[in-house]
């Protein structure tokens, strides 16, 4: 089982996302903005972050950067859980430093493998799987 921390303003978007989450054995968290993610990142220091990268106080950019400069998060695998078109998310997730990009509408059917997917990739890189 993994802490995951859902940074996400849409309350369905996060609700099913933690539905999902939690009905594959993980543990979840939420915060609706920016400001109250990086509290919580930082208090919780989950296995995974979504953070939705249209939030209405910190733009994704500055969000993953703030995470990316705590020493303790550095393993953190971090996903942009976005409706941004496909091939924008891919782009701007790469650039903003996360690990990957899981668009909304999410399929249900493979949203946790997809979350455990980079779980374990982020695990595996840093030879602790």
């Amino acid at each position: 089982m993994s802490r995951i921390l859902i940074i996400e303003d849409n309350p369905q978007n996060a609700r099913m996302a933690t539905k999902l989450l939690q009905h594959a054995g993980h543990e979840v968290v939420t915060a609706d903005d920016g400001e109250q993610g990086i509290m919580k990142v930082m208090e919780y220091i989950p296995d995974a972050v979504l953070v939705d990268l249209g939030l209405p106080d910190i733009d994704g950019q500055t969000l993953v950067a703030m995470m990316r400069q705590q020493p303790d998060l550095s393993h953190l695998p971090i996903i942009a859980f976005t409706a941004w078109p496909q091939a924008n998310a891919v782009e701007m997730a790469r650039a903003y430093g996360c690990d990957g990009v899981i668009t909304k509408p999410i399929d249900t059917r493979t949203f946790a493998s997809q979350v455990n997917h980079f779980i374990a990739s982020r695990a595996d890189s840093k030879g602790e799987a």
